[in-house]
């Protein structure tokens, strides 16, 4: 993961991967109504084909375990790299592993809703572990590239809190919101730290990034500041960049919360109104019977 594919690949995958739950989530909200809502670890892919029903949990466990087999071989050589933080990158892979593995055999056997909160356990412990080897990583990250991986350890959280609140409180629409918008905000930070971090061009003014050869074709880098006041400015923008990320986030939540509550309407008003129509209909009944009894 020390490199720019090694950021925008994942960062990708989370983008998208959150982005499917905050819709998914906000669409479910709003279909089912406030007391009728639970929160889901993952949604089903509603298509002809049966069998793409699981694309989801599918996509997760194919993609960590591809992950994990990058992490460990040497490509193009098919040798084995036991680095330390290559085995940390794919621990982080592994727990990914469990979860989409054991989510989607409880599903294939008909007891996700019984073992709900066991899932909701295994999608904590994934952020818990990712959280606790990022802030113990082998590899030291100082400097500029430490801020940024700093912010991301504020991102990674923000996604244990949730995932511990959605667990516990299976019916809470904020909790399934912020773990949603937190696995976004995690991919569009690595997908920025890919970009700032390895690519000269955007690298911020008076800072240099260096490479090294890395295994195979692969190239590491890092970045230093010439003084100390190009160190704090470029700090400064990494962190306008993260206030940015997360309101571009916010606001494209907000514009689908409020497209989706225009258009459904929650189940409780849609039987009240119901109840309203039938009440109504029932009136002119009740007049003609009085009529006939008092002519």
């Amino acid at each position: 993961m020390g490199t720019f594919v090694g950021h925008i690949v994942p960062g990708l995958a989370l983008t998208l991967l959150g982005l499917w739950h905050t819709v998914n989530t906000i669409i479910s909200y709003f279909l089912k109504g406030p007391s009728n809502f639970t929160i889901r670890f993952w949604y089903p892919f509603n298509s002809p084909v049966s069998k793409l029903k699981h694309l989801e949990l599918i996509f997760i466990l194919s993609f960590s375990v591809w992950a994990i087999l990058m992490q460990v071989i040497d490509f193009p050589l098919f040798q084995f790299s036991l680095k330390l933080h290559n085995l940390e990158h794919a621990t982080m892979f592994l727990h990914l592993v469990i979860f989409a593995a054991f989510t989607l055999c409880a599903e294939l056997i008909h007891s996700l809703h019984i073992l709900s909160g066991v899932v909701g356990i295994l999608v904590a412990s994934v952020f818990c572990q990712e959280l606790f080897l990022l802030h113990f990583h082998s590899a030291d990250h100082v400097g500029l590239e430490g801020h940024y991986h700093w912010l991301l350890q504020l991102i990674v959280f923000a996604s244990v809190m949730a995932a511990l609140a959605a667990t516990c409180f299976r019916t809470s629409l904020p909790a399934a919101l912020v773990l949603s918008i937190s696995v976004v905000f995690q991919g569009c930070w690595f997908m920025n730290m890919g970009f700032m971090l390895w690519v000269p061009r955007f690298v911020p003014k008076g800072c240099i990034v260096h490479f090294v050869e890395g295994t195979g074709d692969s190239m590491l880098g890092a970045v230093t500041c010439e003084t100390s006041e190009a160190d704090f400015r470029a700090r400064a923008l990494a962190n306008l960049q993260f206030s940015w990320i997360l309101s571009g986030i916010l606001i494209f939540t907000g514009c689908t919360c409020l497209k989706f509550a225009g258009k459904c309407i929650p189940r409780e008003l849609s039987i009240e109104y119901e109840q309203l129509q039938s009440r109504g209909a029932d009136i002119p009944v009740a007049m003609n019977d009085f009529k006939e009894a008092y002519p």
